[in-house]
């Protein structure tokens, strides 16, 4: 089974969604047979690769949002985020532009490691006050990888992996993804947002069924055509 996520690493509900799909994925007994792919998503492109400025500065000031209904917010999405076992701290947290990011997460997945990039930057960003526009926080993020040096360094002196997010940003827009995190399972069913791992839980089942029906071997089923007699079975009322 296929699994795509759009996300972007400046998104607080990415990262609680993360947790939320991984706790579904862990009890899926079939989660061996599942592929996880990480797209790129930017909720701001317009950000400067350095702002100067608080998060809650950036919502109030940019989006026009009253500094009350930002701290609320803030509140709120701690609280969903603690309930994860993830500890958020909007106070220190840097506000830059994502898209260096995703490249690297791109790098990454050349080598099997795009969900450990992923999880760091989230983690550094959100609970750790790391400024993720910073190419001296990536150059170091990407050795602690065990990502090849000259690679990542392509990252800040080419437009290597470019494409790549502008691809993944504009496959979400035709797929009418107006949000984040983005869930699509095996290019047929999306899910919007960051579900309770219940939900997710049922969606692995529900999808795994559809694509896998238990069907009945071909001389099972002619030999009861013939007989017109099924196999003896017990149910409830007995054997």
């Amino acid at each position: 089974m296929k699994i795509e996520i759009w996300s972007d690493v400046a998104c607080p509900w990415c990262f609680i969604g993360k947790r939320r799909f991984e706790k579904a994925l862990e009890a899926f007994p079939h989660r061996q047979d599942v592929e996880v792919h990480w797209r790129s998503y930017q909720l701001d492109p317009s950000i400067p690769e350095h702002y100067d400025g608080t998060e809650l500065s950036y919502l109030s000031e940019r989006k026009g949002m009253a500094p009350e209904q930002v701290r609320g917010m803030f509140q709120h999405v701690t609280e969903q985020a603690a309930g994860e076992g993830l500890s958020y701290d909007f106070d220190s947290v840097v506000v830059a532009n994502s898209f260096t990011a995703h490249r690297l997460i791109h790098l990454a997945a050349g080598s099997g490691k795009a969900d450990e990039a992923k999880e760091r930057l989230l983690s550094d960003h959100f609970e750790h006050g790391e400024d993720i526009g910073s190419h001296e926080y990536l150059r170091a993020l990407g050795g602690e990888l065990g990502l090849d040096t000259a690679a990542v360094e392509e990252i800040f002196t080419t437009d290597a992996y470019s494409d790549a997010v502008r691809a993944d940003i504009a496959e979400a827009r035709a797929l009418g993804v107006s949000g984040v995190p983005f869930f699509v399972f095996e290019r047929k069913y999306g899910v919007s947002g960051a579900q309770s791992s219940e939900t997710f839980a049922q969606v692995l089942q529900d999808v795994w069924q559809e694509s896998h029906p238990l069907l009945v071997p071909a001389a099972v089923a002619q030999g009861a055509t013939d007989s017109g007699l099924n196999g003896e079975v017990c149910g409830p009322d007995g054997c």
